[in-house]
């Protein structure tokens, strides 16, 4: 008796999850199967609307790709240069990010062979469509609640999956739980190929569901893993100690001391300071690395030019992992 009155609420409960997150599961499935191949896509329209860069020769340095862009905005000095990404890709631009204001953004594709600056943001049509399918992912294009729903969403989700699991008819009898019966009446069919579709990708789902509310709901998360995985938790972070009357150092020289660091890796991102206290942050992709773009890190006081830290992806802790 009690077994059946705990099948009946966890079918109930399976049933009403179902109905609330329908429609969210729907929009976030969708748009994070399009985030999936984000690179893919993004390659083939970009290279539609600003042609194809042929490898001519070795990259141009760094600094000499950030003069062109300093050069195009050379009537414009409030504009700053926040960033800037280097493809693993050798026929992948440049990507150069500057800032206006606060949160005045655009990005300048560069040919990193020639130093030519062959569009901005406004003109790829790429860069706009998936911004709209991350925020919709993300946020559902809500904003900061938005972002709670989805991750609400995603953990109800994985409740969902958890529950399907029991219910799954398979546990009495294997073959019923694979089985499909296309020439039954529709309604039989619609709940034969929920059955087997709900248990081949359950696990998966429940993963996807448990780790979109992990990252939409950090803040809370990751304190418990870090406590779960006996990881101390990471320093605060690093901060230049600004110099009166001192500039900050050649970016040449901050270059030499972080590849220094990391001797076999190609850099990927360069992130420069906003404030005075604020670090010089600069992306390394090591041979070992899968990430197109790196996720090592050198930290330095761009005054000084200290290493101020160092997150080598090949050393991480467990929780960071």
């Amino acid at each position: 008796m009690h077994s059946k009155k705990l099948r009946d609420f966890v079918f109930r409960l399976h049933h009403y999850i179902g109905l609330a997150v329908g429609l969210i599961a729907i929009a976030i499935g969708l748009t994070g199967s399009l985030l999936v191949f984000d690179d893919e896509i993004s390659d083939f329209l970009l290279h539609r609307q600003i042609g194809t860069i042929t490898r001519g020769g070795e990259r141009l340095p760094v600094e000499v790709i950030l003069n062109q862009v300093k050069t195009a905005y050379a009537n414009q000095p409030s504009v700053t240069i926040d960033r800037i990404y280097m493809s693993a890709k050798p026929n992948a631009p440049a990507i150069v990010v500057s800032r206006k204001q606060e949160s005045d953004l655009a990005e300048l594709y560069v040919n990193p062979y020639t130093g030519v600056v062959l569009g901005n943001i406004q003109e790829i049509f790429s860069e706009r469509f998936f911004y709209v399918v991350y925020e919709l992912h993300y946020s559902l294009l809500a904003g900061k609640t938005g972002y709670a729903i989805a991750g609400i969403a995603a953990l109800l989700m994985c409740i969902l999956s958890i529950t399907g699991i029991l219910l799954w008819p398979g546990w009495r009898k294997l073959l019923n739980g694979f089985k499909i019966k296309l020439d039954a009446h529709p309604k039989r069919v619609n709940f034969d190929i929920h059955k087997v579709a709900g248990i081949v990708t359950a696990i998966f789902i429940a993963l996807t569901g448990f780790t979109g509310f992990c990252w939409n709901f950090s803040d809370f998360t990751k304190p418990i893993i870090y406590a779960v995985t006996f990881t101390r938790k990471p320093a605060s972070e690093p901060v230049s100690v600004p110099v009166p009357g001192k500039t900050p150092l050649e970016l040449t020289d901050q270059l030499k001391t972080a590849r220094a660091t990391f001797p076999n890796a190609m850099l990927g991102t360069i992130y420069f300071p906003r404030k005075p206290e604020d670090a010089l942050s600069i992306r390394f992709k090591l041979p070992q690395d899968d990430d197109e773009n790196g996720q090592s890190y050198v930290y330095l006081d761009q005054y000084s030019g200290q290493v101020l830290r160092v997150d080598n992806i090949l050393e991480m802790p467990l929780g960071d992992v």
